[in-house]
């Protein structure tokens, strides 16, 4: 999906309520649009990580406007798999980085937390 409006709606459908009831959870997770405006603005909230501290900073529920009580870690998940077809850790979107040598700095090849072959931290 590429709006938070449209995420939004998914919600409705799914939990009842307005729109309104769930967009500032939803514009969370997108809120990182803000620094880079294309598909690589999920590496920072979409991944079950993200969706656990969207619970630390929405609650673990949200009332509705139907007085229906809705999971705030069911919310992230649809919205996590809405966008990317299932539910990543955060180490499958760092094993995507490719560290710059500047990123390496102070921290010499064959450092212990490196793996060269996957030119990512473990």
């Amino acid at each position: 999906m590429s709006h938070c409006h449209y995420h939004a709606l998914s919600s409705v459908r799914r939990w009842g309520g307005k729109p309104d009831d769930y967009i500032a959870l939803h514009q969370w997770f997108d809120e990182s649009k803000k620094i880079i405006a294309d598909p690589r603005h999920r590496a920072l909230r979409h991944h079950a990580e993200g969706i656990f501290l969207a619970e630390t900073v929405f609650g673990v529920v949200i009332r509705n406007s139907d007085g229906r009580a809705v999971p705030v870690r069911l919310i992230g998940e649809m919205h996590v798999t809405e966008d990317l077809g299932r539910i990543p850790s955060f180490a499958d979107w760092a094993r995507l980085i490719q560290p710059m040598p500047w990123v390496l700095r102070g921290n010499p090849a064959g450092s212990p937390g490196l793996d060269p072959t996957l030119g990512s931290v473990e």
